[in-house]
């Protein structure tokens, strides 16, 4: 009888403490790693390496990455890259996945695993976008097909090591990526946040420090070059996704494909040439930035001006209001409901007018293909020489910017 109370307290004290008997700090340390960890293979081989071919990685951490996210997410390799390069063919579209433009910020924040698994089911999705991901024997028979199976591993070892504790570890893990993957990156990183760059969809920076969701914060930058490991491209920025890669490759275990260029600049030419069109081509999306800044600047000098004049509460000032927040956006980016407002601002400022039609002047450099470059360097010429002499200060020192960019 005692040896049976001796079990029993024995498995009693098991259930509640686990193997572990871990105190609560350390299950936290423990559940931030794991899921860090969770984090690190999403970023680094289904997304960079998977999805995007930015980098080669050796059998160690590709093997790895794959029997890790197996236990904790239960996602299937063919299924996550299928859908995320749709989302990019087809971004902010109707056709796009998880795109808060057309579904909604609150579907896409509070949803966006039951989008994913949805869409996963689309059999047109999978067959046109997930060609070169692993088809291997372990992929076919353990991985894809009984993808429930690790993570109900993961519960086990969750359990075993702490306990009761041990199925609230588990459920952290199991809502990690559809929180932060699918909901605040996939969310919040199309609808709010800062940009580098003008990309032709709605990518936003969430944060210029790329630590909790493994550098995937600096979404502006990964849509404007989709194809580079590197998701930082400031001074300022920091993705630490990038440096466990450069890790890997000092350790031979990964190899970089390929990274965004950085702009060269140089002394102010006397005329735009062939080697500024060549850079202006090269790095349009930062070029289009720069020029969105100039027009926010003027929105913000014609604000000043009201709020000078004591009309800060007029038609006039929302209206400017309204320009300064989306007037450096293409027109069909911009909500509706907007778009007379900032007609409005525009009839009403020649400068802003401007502005918006030399930007429309100067994107056809690049969006035009049937054209020598000996013509497009005359009308970049041209483009210049206009602005210059447009009599407004910030479209003029942009086009002195301009002729310091290098191919």
């Amino acid at each position: 009888m005692d040896f049976l109370i001796a079990v029993h307290d024995a498995l009693l004290d098991w259930a509640i403490h686990g193997l572990t008997r871990a105190s609560a700090w350390q299950v936290v340390v423990f559940t931030l790693v794991v899921t860090h960890i969770t984090i690190a293979a999403v970023t680094i081989f289904l997304h960079r390496s998977q999805a995007h071919r930015a980098l080669d990685l050796g059998p160690i951490p590709s093997h790895f990455f794959r029997f890790w996210l197996w236990m904790t997410t239960g996602m299937v390799t063919k299924q996550w890259v299928a859908i995320h390069r749709k989302h990019h063919a087809k971004c902010e579209t109707e056709e796009d996945p998880h795109s808060p433009v057309t579904r909604g910020i609150k579907t896409v924040m509070l949803r966006g695993s039951e989008l994913y698994r949805a869409e996963a089911k689309n059999e047109d999705t999978l067959a046109r976008y997930s060609h070169g991901v692993p088809d291997d024997w372990i992929e076919r028979h353990l991985y894809s097909r009984y993808s429930a199976l690790g993570v109900s591993l993961m519960l086990i070892i969750d359990v075993a090591l702490f306990g009761a504790l041990g199925a609230t570890v588990w459920a952290v893990q199991m809502a990690w990526i559809p929180l932060w993957a699918a909901g605040v990156i996939n969310g919040v990183g199309h609808y709010w946040g800062y940009r580098n760059f003008e990309a032709l969809d709605a990518s936003t920076n969430v944060s210029p420090w790329g630590l909790i969701v493994g550098g995937e914060e600096l979404h502006n930058n990964h849509h404007t070059y989709p194809t580079s490991a590197k998701f930082s491209v400031k001074p300022y920025e920091f993705d630490i996704g990038w440096g466990y890669i450069r890790a890997l490759e000092m350790l031979g275990w990964a190899k970089v494909r390929k990274v965004a260029p950085q702009i060269k600049q140089g002394d102010i030419k006397p005329v735009a040439d062939k080697d500024t069109l060549e850079g202006l081509i090269a790095h349009r999306y930062e070029v289009m930035a720069r020029y969105a800044k100039q027009l926010k600047s003027v929105c913000a000098m014609e604000l000043e001006r009201l709020k000078a004049a004591g009309q800060e509460h007029s038609k006039q000032w929302q209206q400017l209001k309204v320009a300064q927040r989306w007037l450096h956006r293409d027109s069909d980016r911009i909500p509706a409901s907007y778009l007379a407002l900032i007609a409005d601002a525009r009839a009403a400022h020649p400068a802003l007018d401007k502005l918006v039609l030399m930007r429309e002047e100067l994107r056809a450099l690049w969006t035009r293909t049937n054209v020598s470059a000996e013509q497009l360097v005359a009308e970049l010429q041209a483009w210049c020489a206009k602005a210059e002499s447009s009599g407004i200060a910030e479209l003029k020192a942009f086009a002195l910017g301009l002729r310091t960019v290098r191919a």
